[in-house]
């Protein structure tokens, strides 16, 4: 919930409900993929994937627009201080990390795509000299990383479902994705208490 409050109502002023709605929405449906591609034994249920979803959008949304912020390092580094300790409490057991990693995957890779802010200068194009002119409303940077990551997100999307609806295993593919979301030790057992 604090991931919600601090993360959501940041992201939401600076980018409206519409396209933060767009990522929390989509995020949640990709972490729900994901974990039923790999936790067959069981349902799981909760909002993390999509709040996973707003981290990889604020993370994604930090690198593509690297140039406006002034304590770059300091951001980068708390943000994923923050990730990789919730990403650490999901190989606990009872706790769904494929629903985590497939919405902070599918949030990141939205962030690119909906998150990018103009070049400085775009919104006031009209009030510049004559002699200034701005390009392009993006840099070029910012138009790869789009691309690269809407042709991601669709084939991602489009793999896991057909997976999915042919009821294939995830763990049949992957063999040691199962310590993603589980790491056994002394005190629990893995295949008892997956989720």
């Amino acid at each position: 919930m604090l991931c919600l409050v601090f993360i959501g109502i940041r992201l939401e002023q600076q980018f409206g409900f519409v396209r933060i709605g767009i990522i929390y929405l989509l995020s949640g449906f990709a972490g729900s993929i994901l974990s039923s591609l790999f936790i067959r034994n069981s349902i799981s249920v909760g909002a993390s994937g999509a709040l996973f979803g707003l981290l990889g959008a604020m993370l994604s949304e930090l690198i593509t627009n690297w140039t406006i912020y002034t304590n770059k390092a300091a951001a980068l580094f708390t943000l994923l201080v923050i990730i990789a300790i919730n990403l650490a409490i999901g190989i606990l057991p009872h706790v769904d990390n494929f629903a985590h990693i497939g919405g902070f995957l599918a949030g990141f890779l939205l962030g690119f795509v909906l998150l990018p802010r103009p070049r400085y200068g775009w919104l006031e194009r009209q009030n510049l000299p004559a002699n200034v002119s701005v390009k392009s409303k993006y840099k070029s940077y910012q138009y790869v990383l789009w691309l690269v990551s809407l042709v991601l997100l669709i084939a991602g999307f489009v793999v896991a479902l057909v997976m999915l609806f042919r009821g294939e295993n995830g763990n049949d593919r992957c063999h040691w994705c199962h310590y993603l979301s589980c790491v056994p030790t002394s005190s629990w057992n893995c295949d008892e208490n997956q989720l």
